[in-house]
This record gives structure tokens, C-alpha cells and sequence, in this order.
């Protein structure tokens, strides 16, 4: 069963492309057809993609990994970054950073920086500097907290990436490309769908299209973290069990000793 209706996706615009002059001739297969000189996106082909794309975030998650949602456009950032500040998932919706993931260990350095200002902030060591160096200390804390707040918890590069509108991101999948990371993506009639590993056809300019198939990919990623939970407490609920049976298995044992 599909995760969203048809329906669903014509209500949002999701089938709306761009102006003819503009499209991507490997976007040709989602194309259903040209309308007023706009290519209208197969919605057909966004719900298999969708489904495609969905359950392979879902997968990753209940594997315990982490997945990063990339969005810096206006009409994204919102969205993607309330609904992955409540998964507890890792974002970038203001600015991607170059190197971020190529470069990844000088980035954890900054964000160690970050982390070392709090420190000093929560200790009263703050407080002793000069009116100057503090101000200074705080714009640095803020311009880091900007660009690098969202992956403030991501220890190890992420196992995928989720990104609307591949074209505006592009240095994030060319680094995702480079360390062989899964790539999942909204992909408008004028951006190379073969650039990630699974394309989603669909309109990523409005917001009522990001937000359809943004909720959906959420979803799965609430559906692997509900999955990995129930393993998790299945196998915390086994351990017990196993060992009163050891018990019970070693007890004749030790009486005819």
C-alpha cells in the first residue's frame, strides 16, 4: 500500500515542474506530460520513488544510524528542520558548509569549539573575561551555532542524506557522492535524477509539495525509530529468561557435586 494517495500528491502541486526550456533531459521518464509549456511530473512514478526512498530511511534508522536532512531554501527550512529537531535527527538548513562531510573531522573541531564556549558559559569563566573578548566569544558562538547547531550531536558522518532540490545542494551531493553515501531526494524536471541513489520526481519549489513529501520520509524515519525500540525492549525482555534457564540447568548439577 502506498503512503500517500494520489490524491494527496495532485492537492500539494507535487506534479508541477518547471518551464520546458528548463528541464533536465534525464528527468524524461517522470515526465507524464508538457501542459501551458510546463512539464507535468508522473505522479505515479513519485509514488513508487516515494515508497522506494521511504523504506530505505526507514531501514537505516532501525539500524541505528543516523540520517541527515539537507534543505537551505526558504520554503524548506522550516519544515525540515521542526520536524528533525523532533526525531532528534541531524539537519542543515542554513548554509552547507564546504567540506562538511569530506572534511569532516575539522568540522567536529568546530563544533568541539562550540561546545567548549557552553562550558565556559555554564562554569562562570565567561565572566571574567573583558566586556571585548566576550562579545567577540559570543558572535563566534552564535555564527557556529548557525552553520553548525543542526549536526551538533553527530558524532560520525551520517549513513544518508535527505535533501530537497539537488540542484541549489549541489556541493552536498558531490561530497556525498565522494564517500559513497546514499542519497535520497526531491528531483524537479530540471535537476539529473541519476546524481542520487534514490530520486524522488517531484515539485520542490512549493511548500505544500515539500512539506507532503517531506512528512512522509518522516515518517519512516518515526516508523525505524518505533521498530528499533520494540527490538531493543524484545531482547532487554529475552535476557532474563535466558538466564534462568542457565539457572535452572545448572542447579542439578551442582546438588549431585
Amino acid at each position: 500500500m502506498a503512503r500517500v494517495t494520489y490524491q494527496e500528491l495532485l492537492d500539494a502541486g507535487v506534479h508541477f515542474g518547471h518551464l520546458k526550456r528548463k528541464w533536465h533531459p534525464k528527468m524524461a521518464p517522470f515526465i507524464f506530460m508538457e501542459k501551458n509549456d510546463i512539464h507535468i511530473i508522473d505522479l505515479h512514478q513519485t509514488q513508487t520513488r516515494l515508497d522506494e526512498a521511504a523504506n530505505a530511511i526507514k531501514s537505516i534508522v532501525k539500524s541505528g544510524r543516523k540520517v541527515l536532512f539537507v534543505a537551505t531554501k526558504k520554503q524548506a527550512k522550516e519544515i525540515i528542520e521542526a520536524e528533525a529537531k523532533r526525531l532528534n535527527m541531524p539537519f542543515v538548513t542554513e548554509r552547507w558548509l564546504g567540506g562538511m562531510l569530506t572534511n569532516f573531522t575539522t568540522v567536529r573541531k568546530s563544533i568541539k569549539k562550540m561546545g567548549n564556549i557552553d562550558k565556559m558559559e555554564g562554569n562562570g569563566t565567561m565572566a571574567t573575561l573583558s566586556k571585548k573578548e566576550r562579545l567577540m566569544i559570543a558572535r563566534e558562538r552564535e555564527k557556529l551555532g548557525r552553520v553548525l547547531g543542526g549536526i551538533e550531536d553527530l558524532s560520525r558522518l551520517p549513513a544518508a542524506l535527505f535533501i530537497v532540490d539537488i540542484k541549489k545542494e549541489h556541493i552536498a551531493v558531490k561530497e556525498a557522492q565522494k564517500l559513497n553515501i546514499p542519497t535520497i531526494a526531491m528531483v524537479d524536471t530540471n535537476s539529473d535524477p541519476t546524481l542520487v541513489d534514490f530520486p524522488i520526481p517531484a515539485n520542490d519549489d512549493a511548500t505544500k509539495s515539500i512539506a507532503l513529501i517531506s512528512k512522509v520520509i518522516m515518517q519512516a524515519v518515526e516508523e525505524g525509530l518505533q521498530e528499533r525500540k520494540h527490538d531493543k525492549d524484545a531482547e532487554a525482555a529475552a535476557e532474563p529468561a535466558e538466564v534462568e534457564e542457565t539457572t535452572a540447568v545448572a542447579t542439578p548439577e551442582a546438588e549431585k557435586e
